[in-house]
């Protein structure tokens, strides 16, 4: 059994380990974002049509992300996820799609006036169309030739999972593991023994604030602002941190926490993400069950859905008294920019991020302290307050990631997912407990002896 380090090898994006048995097996297949996007248009390091499955942990981008590129160049195999996994994919590649095929278009025409060539997208809608047409699998439990394949809650977002593969040895895939005692969703469980496991390090070298402390952090946030009369901006992603954040401002609202207001989820593909949270009340924990026996557990009054174009733009009429929810999370497209540009340089107003902000994107920028950014062609002046709640991190903090590798008994363990200081916190902590741990490089291979 040979194990190859594709993706998430010392940077935290582009999941993508390629597992060589008696089949090759796919964990992951994602896109690279932030510093190291670049990679998204290099060649795979195999040939797609040589690979016979994809095993999917969850729906995030950078683990899925490249699954239409795989499919385009070659891939006809079987695709393995959960069943809300799946259902999730196709948004959110859907989504993907369109807004590469706009980049793509875009830089086109300003290459043309300048003599210069045509720019493609890394795939299109058709391609996303492809990967649904092929077999995917929903099951907990399966075998692949001799392998035997489990999923496990990872606790990360809806649908997501850990995956146990044994033949003659076993290995253990973390994915994304979950903080326990989040809003929502169920917490996560634990591998059994393994032989080997290859965890994330995402946030390796903190714990976060509790989600009580972080929702009083977003309390205080959102009614400073309000005060100074100015507006709320939520860079949030569209899959699980919106849908949180929905729901704690349904039980501030309900609590009379904060003041009636005006609120925009100003997010196509988060409404559409939303409707399957509503779906799926089976994958909630018993506080979030108990408020949907109750109703929708993510309505506010005068909360606002805005699909069109037209809509999202009349919210920069909104002057003050406002909280706008708008994606990319990390500020490097979506609507989120405009609103950047309209309310980033007014100090009533306040940003509030509340999801990791990869290096390289204009999110980590405002977080690291930028004074002035540069959003569709005009230097903006940052005034507004800044706030960074950690707490609704979906990624487990320092303690619960050692607790959680250490519960697998792994006699190796390759930590991935994470900038490479927080890769060596990890190994660090876990060679201290007696664990042998390595830390590959970008297309590194080892023998699983």
């Amino acid at each position: 059994m040979d194990l190859m380090f594709c993706g998430a090898a010392r940077t935290v994006t582009g999941s993508c380990f390629l597992l060589r048995d008696s089949s090759n097996v796919l964990i992951d297949v994602g896109m690279f974002q932030g510093s190291v996007e670049k990679r998204n248009h290099r060649h795979f390091p195999f040939n797609p049509s040589e690979i016979d499955c994809v095993i999917i942990t969850h729906s995030h981008l950078d683990h899925i992300g490249l699954l239409p590129k795989l499919v385009k160049q070659g891939f006809d195999g079987v695709i393995y996820s959960t069943k809300v996994t799946k259902e999730i994919a196709e948004y959110m590649l859907r989504d993907s799609a369109k807004i590469q095929e706009e980049e793509a278009y875009t830089q086109t025409k300003k290459n043309l006036r300048k003599g210069l060539p045509k720019v493609y997208p890394l795939y299109t809608e058709e391609d996303v169309e492809m990967c649904f047409k092929l077999k995917w699998v929903c099951k907990e439990e399966f075998y692949i030739d001799d392998m035997h394949v489990k999923f496990g809650n990872s606790g990360h977002i809806l649908g997501s999972a850990f995956v146990e593969i044994e033949a003659d040895k076993k290995i253990v895939f973390s994915g994304d593991v979950g903080e326990p005692n989040r809003p929502i969703i169920k917490d996560t469980e634990y591998p059994d023994k393994t032989d080997y496991l290859v965890v994330e390090s995402t946030y390796a070298d903190r714990n976060h604030k509790s989600v009580e402390e972080s929702i009083q952090e977003l309390k205080d946030a959102i009614n400073d602002t309000f005060g100074r009369g100015g507006n709320v901006l939520i860079p949030s992603f569209a899959l699980e941190r919106t849908q949180e954040i929905l729901y704690i401002l349904h039980r501030l609202y309900h609590s009379n926490e904060i003041p009636e207001c005006q609120i925009f989820l100003d997010s196509p593909l988060a409404i559409d993400i939303t409707q399957v949270f509503l779906k799926h009340p089976e994958l909630y924990d018993k506080e979030t069950l108990n408020e949907f026996r109750k109703g929708n557990p993510f309505y506010i009054p005068n909360l606002q859905f805005t699909r069109g174009v037209e809509e999202s733009k009349e919210i920069n009429e909104v002057k003050n008294g406002a909280i706008i929810i708008a994606g990319s999370g990390m500020c490097n497209g979506g609507r989120i920019k405009h609103h950047l540009k309209h309310n980033l340089w007014r100090d009533e107003c306040s940003v509030v991020f509340v999801g990791y902000q990869v290096k390289g994107t204009l999110g980590r920028r405002i977080v690291d302290g930028a004074k002035k950014l540069r959003i569709y062609g005009e230097d903006i002046a940052v005034r507004a307050k800044i706030y960074t709640i950690n707490g609704f991190s979906a990624h487990a903090g320092r303690d619960y990631l050692i607790e959680w590798s250490c519960r697998s008994d792994a006699d190796k363990i390759f930590v991935v997912h994470g900038e490479f200081d927080k890769n060596l916190m990890l190994a660090n902590a876990l060679s201290n407990m007696g664990f042998e741990c390595a830390i590959p490089n970008w297309l590194q291979s080892f023998e699983l002896a």
